[in-house]
């Protein structure tokens, strides 16, 4: 896997590269990048700083984003299959229509997050913070929520989902198993 700078990364992509998979952009500093169409699949994203970046219709399958800001970033129909988003901030990101099968989002923040008609099927929210979410249309069949806060989250249906007596449903309540 090799390193690219930030510098390299968007030189190349205005003269209209698109492919960067398998690259090493750890702790990148993108505040505010316009890289749609982009392909970073199975990319070491680790700590990287996209607060505000545009990432419409991008490639993130497989790809390493543990601790990655991508607050307000617009993710709208990106494809995030299998990858690894732990303890990644995603506050009021729009992730409309994104694909986020089987991804890990354990520890994530997704508070205000625009998740509608996102396929989050098979993927791990485990202790995710979902706080005012939209999830209307969301696919979440056996999507982990164990600990997840789904507080004031919208139009969230949870029948599918895996939860237990720490997830926090949209009306503040938890569902206590009776003995």
């Amino acid at each position: 896997m090799r390193k690219l700078s930030e510098e390299d990364l968007l030189a190349n992509y205005a003269k209209g590269q698109r492919e960067f998979s398998e690259v090493d952009l750890s702790d990148a500093e993108l505040f505010e990048a316009k890289i749609p169409a982009i392909n970073l699949s199975n990319s070491y994203l680790q700590n990287v700083y996209l607060p505000y970046a545009n990432l419409t219709y991008s490639n993130l399958e497989g790809a390493q984003l543990q601790g990655a800001q991508l607050s307000n970033a617009t993710l709208l129909r990106a494809h995030l299959t299998r990858a690894n988003l732990r303890g990644a901030d995603f506050s009021r990101a729009n992730l409309q229509s994104a694909n986020l099968q089987k991804a890990d989002l354990s520890g994530a923040d997704l508070c205000g997050a625009n998740l509608s008609h996102a396929n989050l099927a098979g993927a791990d929210l485990r202790g995710t913070d979902l706080r005012g979410a939209n999830l209307s249309g969301a696919k979440l069949e056996r999507a982990k929520l164990q600990g997840a806060n789904c507080f004031r989250a919208q139009k969230a249906n949870l029948d599918e989902a895996e939860i237990d007596s720490n997830t926090v449903f949209p009306d503040g309540y938890r569902q206590f198993n009776e003995l």
